[in-house]
């Protein structure tokens, strides 16, 4: 099977290139724009078709895109982009993951640019990659994708999502939280007030309370924890870590040097017997309340097409062989007749053919006067008509309708990456493996150098740096804040 080459990328390998043409009318026309195409050195054969305007290309690998692109202008014709290709990814929690998508969407053939956002969670994807390759990719990379179909068809998926997404981290949040504070009590209690320390030791006991401790900081990371594990291991094992990896590796650290120390403390030196399970236990809680409240940010970025998808009809009343029957709006074709009532939403673009009536088009045009609508006038989906009752002729249908453009180029805005996030998304690729090797240097000064208990310093200096070194923010700050702009202009 022959591989679909990216542009401007030297392939050693037989390769095929598919091309949208513009402008052809006729047989000759086709013969004009193979020859352009075969007098390109390096292509083997060149096939054209006319119906479907598309030209596919085999080529010896050598050859850019751009210099088909080139030849077929010359003869005479335009070469359409290919449509970008929209995917809602699931999973993604840091900038670092949005690097790992990019680059895993960007090796699949036939693509020519990816672009991913971590707050509207999608993947805008050039080129003429197949679907199914593009989804196999992302699952590769340990996320789940899939493929969007027209302007705001995934809206109400997405936001459904969102807030179970939310719901169930408010839960655990709260799990987290209660369980977590009788740790952090009963060991940093003593550290603040000594006269507690001793109440503690008097009556429960410095092992026992390092066993409740051991308890509750279990239920903690095996419950309200678990995702990170989940998360952070596999991409641990695949050279891929993430925020969750970091999280894991910290929280690990400093319980499982809680448990030695708990139930095996002749492994530990002199002086280095001390537990942690309060760290570990408040480093879930604490992140998992940063979790809940980019969840909340993320859901309502996402209001503004939500807002201009309740401006869509659902339904339309449409004349079939001499009766009027209800329609969903996705079985309504160009050129169907539909009945609009008084104080009913316009469910597509027209042209009126017969009533009079007026129109508020304030949403498109903002002016609040409506406007007078009769036999010959145009009339936009989304609007609502007041007086009168009027029969439009469908002229735009689904996606080429006003309102279906205006949420497309809202949703394309609110994708959109400014250069400074692309120097973001690069640097925080590498910046998790970093981190870790930060940490791991850490530990080793502070082991070799370090007073003592060295290890112990060494040990929670090292979780120190992988605990607080997230690109969380980072990542969500530049696109929510274009997502805030654009939805308030939209």
């Amino acid at each position: 099977m022959s591989s679909i080459a990216s542009p401007g990328k030297q392939k050693s390998g037989p390769a095929t290139e598919d091309l949208m043409i513009e402008g052809m009318t006729c047989a000759s026309c086709v013969g004009r724009v193979e020859r352009a195409l075969k007098a390109i050195p390096g292509v083997s054969q060149a096939s054209v078709n006319l119906a479907t305007e598309r030209a596919s290309v085999q080529t010896d690998g050598s050859v850019p895109r751009e210099a088909l692109v080139q030849a077929i202008h010359k003869a005479g014709y335009e070469v359409s982009a290919p449509a970008a290709q929209e995917l809602l990814i699931e999973g993604m929690t840091c900038a670092s993951c949005v690097g790992r998508v990019e680059r895993a969407l960007k090796a699949v053939p036939g693509v020519q640019s990816a672009s991913v956002n971590l707050a509207t969670e999608r993947a805008s994807v050039q080129g003429a990659a197949d679907p199914a390759a593009l989804l196999a990719a992302v699952e590769k990379a340990g996320y789940a994708a899939s493929v969007i179909g027209s302007a705001g068809s995934n809206e109400d998926q997405q936001a459904q999502r969102h807030a179970d997404d939310l719901r169930v981290l408010k839960r655990d949040l709260w799990i987290a939280a209660a369980l977590s504070l009788p740790v952090f009590l009963l060991e940093m209690g003593g550290h603040l007030i000594p006269a507690f320390h001793h109440f503690i030791a008097s009556t429960l006991g410095t092992q026992n309370s390092w066993l409740l401790q051991f308890v509750l900081a279990t239920l903690v990371l095996v419950f309200p924890g678990r995702r990170f594990y989940q998360k952070g291991i596999p991409a641990l094992l695949r050279a891929a870590p993430d925020m969750n990896s970091l999280v894991a590796v910290g929280t690990l650290a400093a319980y499982g040097y809680s448990l030695v120390a708990t139930f095996l403390p002749r492994l530990l030196p002199a002086g280095t017997v001390n537990v942690y399970y309060e760290a570990a236990a408040v480093i879930v809680t604490l992140i998992l309340l940063g979790r809940v409240l980019e969840a909340k940010a993320k859901g309502r970025t996402s209001e503004a097409i939500k807002r201009l998808l309740k401006l869509q009809a659902k339904t339309a009343r449409v004349r079939r062989d001499g009766s009027v029957v209800e329609l969903p709006l996705e079985q309504i074709a160009s050129g169907d007749v539909i009945e609009v009532r008084p104080g009913e939403r316009i469910a597509v673009d027209g042209e009126v053919i017969d009533g009079d009536s007026y129109v508020d088009e304030s949403m498109i045009s903002g002016e609040p006067v409506p406007v007078r609508k009769a036999p010959g006038g145009t009339v936009i989906g989304g609007t609502v008509n007041q007086t009168g009752a009027l029969g439009v002729r469908a002229t735009a249908v689904g996606g080429a309708t006003v309102l279906a453009q205006i949420i497309r180029l809202v949703e394309q805005a609110q994708s959109a990456k400014l250069p400074i996030q692309a120097l973001v998304d690069r640097i925080t690729l590498v910046f998790v493996p970093i981190v870790m090797g930060l940490a791991l240097l850490t530990f080793a000064v502070w082991l070799i150098f370090g007073p003592e208990p060295a290890l112990t310093f060494g040990l929670v200096n090292a979780v120190a740096v992988l605990i607080i070194a997230c690109p969380c923010a980072m990542g969500l700050a530049t696109p929510t804040s274009i997502m805030v702009g654009t939805g308030r202009g939209a």
